[in-house]
């Protein structure tokens, strides 16, 4: 395998879990985020996600710094650092709200959604982003 087509292989790896959360996120829209179980799960894949596309994004640095490719690297670079710190962002404020509503705050739950929603835009944005990317990283195939 050559070090161009192990960093397309990376690529693509690294889309599977933002494919994953763009199909899985939306199932949370039709649970109330008033029920613990359902935010507890809500949390956890938000959590999930933003550590496989860290981990993911780690790896197709490298692998780009193989194929002798540094920008694209960079780029896979920022958006590691991205997830990393959305990461901290959103179960931070997701932690904050959780408390808020167990403590009988009926507007926690309205901003638990937008939370979510805000999770699901930042997802898509990225899915495009990487997908759209995926044609000037790779004109001539690997």
């Amino acid at each position: 395998m050559t070090t161009n087509s192990f960093a397309l292989l990376t690529t693509i790896i690294l889309i599977f879990p933002m494919l994953y959360f763009l199909l899985a996120s939306p199932t949370f829209l039709l649970r109330p985020l008033s029920d613990p179980i359902v935010t507890w799960m809500l949390r956890g894949l938000f959590n999930v996600y933003f550590l496989t596309v860290s981990a993911t994004c780690g790896v197709a640095v490298m692998a780009f710094l193989l194929a002798s490719r540094p920008l694209v690297a960079i780029g896979i670079g920022v958006v590691a650092a991205l997830a990393i710190g959305a990461r901290r962002w959103f179960l931070s404020r997701m932690d904050a709200e959780l408390r808020v509503r167990d403590a009988g705050d009926a507007a926690a739950v309205r901003r638990l959604r937008r939370l979510h929603w805000g999770g699901m835009l930042y997802n898509a944005v990225q899915v495009f982003v990487i997908v759209g990317s995926i044609s000037r990283i790779f004109p001539n195939g690997a």
